[in-house]
């Protein structure tokens, strides 16, 4: 009974620090039904969010495989957020959450292999034609997690690098991201369709995103650490794992996948399905993604991606 007492307290300790009456709560948790699985997880409503524009089975697992990317993308940037917002982390923390972001990433490469040798390449050519002008590359969490690892000049196109700096506006430094080149016609310079949708949904809150994490990316939170830890062979090779993996392993992945069903089965006519220059946009050798250039060497940095 002092069990019971004692929780009774501190429940009614909890509702009134917030200016509720802890009876009117009680007497809702009295006609409240349990919970069950089904309802907590909401499995019903997950399960009837596929909806396919063909009849080709195959359909499904390339929409549900780019679901759960984009479940994993959300859980990657949850970690961000909260390590990022953190003032002053302690390395235990910055580690753990690193650790946890960078597992989640480890899941999305290895998996890679349900879209690569999970569709019969045939169904994949003449489903693929019903997504146009639609792209993976419209995934606006990715960008997310981009922004939000590293410090916006390592995201824009190798080109302009050297014109851009920590004062450049951002709606300039955004126009010239590197994979704004992939959405442009190469001959003209003019965005396409899917470009020009993309932006029309997300650019203002990509802008705000810039923005937010100008000062506490993962890279700023990594300089805030002790120096000693800094310095630390197991974080620094943490930090290597993950960068690698985000920006050479995961994008090619992405790239021999493409490779097998556009331009290798014989079927394909090698075009992207949102149009893009996806051989230089994806692979890691031109565009040159790295979000911690500074625990890499000279060397490493020449043959990024080789």
């Amino acid at each position: 009974m002092d069990k019971i007492k004692n929780l009774v307290q501190e429940i009614d300790k909890k509702y009134k620090a917030i200016n509720q009456k802890t009876e009117v709560h009680l007497e809702g948790l009295l006609w409240s039904k349990p919970i069950t699985y089904w309802d907590y997880i909401q499995t019903d409503a997950l399960l009837n969010l596929q909806t396919q524009r063909t009849l080709l089975p195959d359909e499904n697992v390339f929409i549900m495989y780019h679901q759960i990317n984009e479940l994993l993308f959300k859980m990657i940037l949850g970690e961000i957020n909260q390590l990022s917002h953190t003032e002053k982390p302690t390395t235990e923390f910055f580690t753990e959450r690193l650790m946890r972001i960078s597992r989640y990433f480890d899941m999305l490469t290895t998996s890679f292999s349900i879209m690569k040798d999970g569709m019969d390449v045939e169904q994949y050519m003449k489903f693929r034609h019903t997504l146009t002008p639609a792209s993976g590359f419209q995934s606006a969490q990715y960008r997310l997690i981009e922004f939000s690892s590293t410090d916006l000049i390592n995201l824009i196109d190798y080109r302009f690098r050297a014109s851009i700096d920590r004062n450049t506006p951002y709606e300039h430094a955004f126009e010239h991201l590197y994979w704004q080149a992939a959405g442009k016609d190469y001959k003209t310079g003019e965005k396409s369709y899917f470009l020009q949708e993309f932006e029309k949904k997300y650019k203002k809150e990509f802008l705000a995103t810039m923005e937010e994490y100008n000062t506490i990316n993962l890279w700023r939170k990594f300089k805030e650490l002790p120096e000693v830890d800094q310095h630390n062979p197991d974080l620094i090779s943490a930090m290597r794992h993950y960068d690698h993996t985000v920006n050479i392993t995961w994008v090619m992945q992405h790239l021999n996948t493409a490779k097998k069903y556009i331009e290798s089965s014989g079927i394909g006519d090698g075009e992207a399905t949102g149009g893009s220059d996806w051989k230089k946009y994806m692979h890691p050798k031109y565009q040159r993604r790295i979000f911690f250039p500074e625990l890499w060497s000279k060397e490493e940095l020449a043959s990024w991606g080789e």
